[in-house]
């Protein structure tokens, strides 16, 4: 079947607000490569410096949580990307203990670390004890959880919008895919906490990445139902227009989230405390 005069308009139409979307991020952005990861990471984080991780006295774009969290949904998209390729069911159900211990124990930990922060800024709420003196270890190993949750749920959820021919077999089916992917996850963490620059760097970038890679298929998805196209393609070459568009939509999103903060508080850094 021939596309329609609007869908031939829709064509051409995302590719030109893409490149018009990033190119507006690129020029308000931080210069050097850092500096647009920094950009991505304004969007979603704090950015409390003793908060996060440093190479040398430069702080990483995401804080020790947001960095777990966003380097492990990348990475776990990407593990999925290879095991699950066209899966949509979710995990199956023994698996939800591990994750729902993940969920719990990234808002226990961000809540007594939120706790800590508020007694420390404004001298409120000292009569409430915090459970420990939070840390970015902790901080970085429940973001991780977090993130890994995040990723094994939201692909099977992108599975079940895009594919015509769907495969409802879970993600998850053994558990020995689920503990390669926690070991994975484990060592990466590792290695980040021995804070060498070489190590630094990449999670610098592969943080961000999965800040858009998140945002990206979450807006595809949102495109395709409203574009009520969902369920209907084949090939992976096929969706380079969804995933475009929401790509385009996730860096207008970072963009209005940038300039509004950035005209709030003057300054790429942290908030004002």
């Amino acid at each position: 079947m021939r596309p329609s005069l609007s869908q031939k308009m829709i064509r051409w139409f995302i590719p030109l607000a893409a490149l018009a979307a990033f190119a507006g991020w690129i020029y308000i952005a931080p210069p050097g490569i850092l500096g647009k990861a920094d950009a991505v990471g304004y969007a979603v984080c704090h950015r409390i410096d003793e908060r996060s991780f440093h190479i040398g006295d430069r702080q990483l774009p995401l804080c020790a949580r947001c960095s777990g969290t966003f380097t492990s949904a990348a990475i776990g998209l990407t593990f999925l990307a290879f095991t699950a390729r066209k899966k949509s069911g979710m995990p199956d159900k023994k698996f939800y203990i591990p994750f729902a211990l993940f969920f719990l124990a990234f808002g226990v930990d961000g809540g007594n670390s939120y706790l800590y922060l508020l007694k420390q800024t404004t001298g409120a709420l000292q009569q409430i004890p915090n459970l420990y003196v939070p840390n970015n270890t902790l901080r970085l190993f429940t973001g991780t959880g977090m993130g890994m949750t995040m990723a094994t749920f939201l692909f099977p959820a992108f599975n079940q919008t895009v594919w015509r021919d769907l495969d409802p077999a879970p993600v998850f089916e053994k558990w020995t895919h689920l503990f390669a992917l926690i070991g994975i996850l484990l060592a990466m963490d590792l290695l980040i906490l021995t804070e060498s620059p070489i190590m630094l760097y990449p999670i610098a970038l592969i943080g961000p990445l999965g800040t858009l890679s998140l945002l990206t298929m979450i807006f595809a998805m949102l495109w395709l139902m409203l574009m009520k196209q969902d369920n209907s393609f084949v090939y992976f070459r096929e969706l380079w227009l969804p995933l475009l568009a929401g790509f385009t939509l996730a860096l207008l999103m970072i963009l209005a989230i940038d300039l509004f903060r950035l005209q709030l508080t003057g300054t790429w850094g942290a908030f004002p405390l």
